[in-house]
């Protein structure tokens, strides 16, 4: 058995277990901090919605190549974007990934389910005697890759063998992948949803978010970032990949170890009180979304298992019940502050009603 680490997000257990010869990184008196902080619910770093053409920080909570502590090794893994999440609790985790070295030891693909290719980081998805099987970082013309990820029948277990000679960011790049896979397949049974979006939240703790939704490329980071420069209290939850659920009969998103371009990564959750799917457009205009046209946009940008229908059947009932549980908006609008604040007021006067 190698080192076990247990993680909760979203109220989703989960462990990772690292074999020989890859281990887990110490970090720095400064770094750690960064991670007490964070995993606290509080904000980790000074940071701002990385937009398109922005320079990109360090994924993680190191920022600097002076906050590794030497001396560690090359198969030492920054987990710093994981450590908010850390969870010291003897309950079964929902799932369980192991994380290997070499190709060779990985089990039979199967048959090919899926080439996912339209997209950087390539991937093709197989499935052998109903257990999946992920080709990921995948060279679409050559077929070479980087890693196997192979669950169980149940989605439960899983291990992930990364291919001999990837650097260790690139092998923390591999296992925050598998992880995301296997937490969609496992998380809808929780009535989670992993969404594309980008999270704020006014009035501090207890105060209540906003989610962007939108096609890559849309600004979603950008609206936040606007929010963040205009809107009074407003804070950054996440900008990638945060969890919508239901707790306790409400709408409810949380943070999460997966931010995209920006180190947001803080343990942290708020009731939801607008959903608001951007679009971009010659001028600002906001109108409300009802049924069908809301329950669309939270599926369109859900992470999904579309091949399994038990899966899908939770995560359509969980979009539902967001779909009941708050209000829905489509923004059309400029990359301006006026945009910001033409929906700030909007979700302000709906909520005073």
């Amino acid at each position: 058995m190698g080192i076990a680490r247990k993680y909760n997000v979203g109220g989703v257990g989960f462990e990772v277990v690292l074999e020989e010869p890859f281990k887990a990184m110490e970090y720095s008196p400064e770094v750690m901090q960064r991670i007490l902080t964070a995993r606290g619910g509080g904000i980790g770093l000074d940071i701002r919605p990385t937009r398109a053409g922005d320079d990109v920080p360090h994924r993680t909570l190191i920022q600097e190549r002076s906050e590794v502590i030497p001396g560690q090794g090359r198969y030492a893994l920054d987990l710093s974007q994981f450590e908010p999440f850390f969870a010291d609790s003897d309950q079964a985790p929902a799932f369980r990934l192991t994380l290997c070295q070499g190709l060779e030891n990985a089990p039979s693909l199967g048959k090919l389910i899926t080439h996912l290719h339209d997209q950087d980081p390539f991937f093709s998805i197989y499935e052998d005697e109903d257990c999946p099987r992920y080709v990921l970082d995948e060279n679409p013309e050559t077929g070479e890759h980087a890693a196997i990820l192979a669950m169980s029948r149940d989605f439960r277990e899983g291990t992930l063998y990364v291919k001999e000679g990837v650097r260790s960011y690139g092998v923390v790049f591999e296992l925050s992948t598998a992880l995301m896979i296997m937490y969609t397949y496992n998380s809808a049974a929780h009535s989670r949803l992993l969404i594309h979006a980008s999270i704020v939240r006014t009035d501090g703790p207890g105060g209540q978010a906003r989610i962007f939704l939108g096609k890559s490329g849309t600004g979603k980071s950008t609206h936040s970032r606007l929010w963040l420069e205009n809107i009074p209290g407003a804070e950054l939850l996440n900008d990638d990949n945060p969890v919508l659920g239901i707790e306790n009969g409400k709408v409810t998103v949380f943070g999460s170890p997966w931010s995209g371009k920006t180190p947001c990564y803080r343990n942290v959750k708020a009731q939801v009180c607008a959903v608001v799917r951007l679009e971009q457009a010659p001028e600002n205009k906001i109108s409300r979304l009802q049924g069908l046209e809301a329950y669309a946009s939270i599926i369109a940008s859900s992470s999904a298992i579309r091949w399994s229908h038990a899966i899908m059947d939770n995560i359509h009932a969980t979009a539902e019940k967001v779909v009941l549980g708050t209000n829905f908006y489509k923004l059309e609008c400029l990359p301006n502050p006026d945009a910001a604040w033409l929906c700030h007021k909007t979700i302000q006067t709906d909520i005073c009603k």
